[in-house]
């Protein structure tokens, strides 16, 4: 006598319903995300006309060159991060907060050292705090 074999049923994972909850959840991400348009702005900045300030004798000065590197009160510092401009500052300012800072930073230094300076004259408590800047030029 001859018995037919069963057939065994594949050991596996069906995976068109995990496609089609992928797919739709790709649908509802694309209909429900907004997409901003990135524009640009193009700055024209103020020039400094005003009255020069009176230079006060009891200043700390922060220097910032072209590449980005300090030197407080002359001395320059051995690297950029802010724990090492934080401790140049506290140094010279011997803790009088609230002697004035003035920033010099040249005209192609990047923004974030300008900001890092500011920042860590902040997080000390200065409080009076000025950016030098040029006389515009008469054409």
């Amino acid at each position: 006598m001859q018995f037919r074999r069963q057939k065994r049923e594949q050991d596996g994972v069906n995976l068109t319903p995990l496609i089609d909850v992928v797919f739709l959840l790709l649908i509802f991400f694309m209909v429900s995300t907004t997409f901003t348009k990135e524009s640009h702005l193009k700055l024209n900045l103020p020039e400094a006309a005003g009255p020069q300030a009176e230079a006060q004798p009891r200043t700390v000065e922060v220097l910032i060159n072209a590449d980005g590197s300090y030197a407080v009160d002359g001395r320059a510092l051995i690297n950029k991060k802010l724990a090492t401009l934080k401790s140049a500052l506290s140094e010279v300012s011997a803790g009088e907060y609230n002697r004035p800072l003035v920033i010099t930073a040249d005209a192609t230094a990047q923004h974030q050292a300008v900001v890092r300076a500011m920042d860590a004259a902040g997080q000390l408590g200065f409080v009076h705090l000025s950016i030098t800047t040029r006389q515009p030029e008469e054409n």
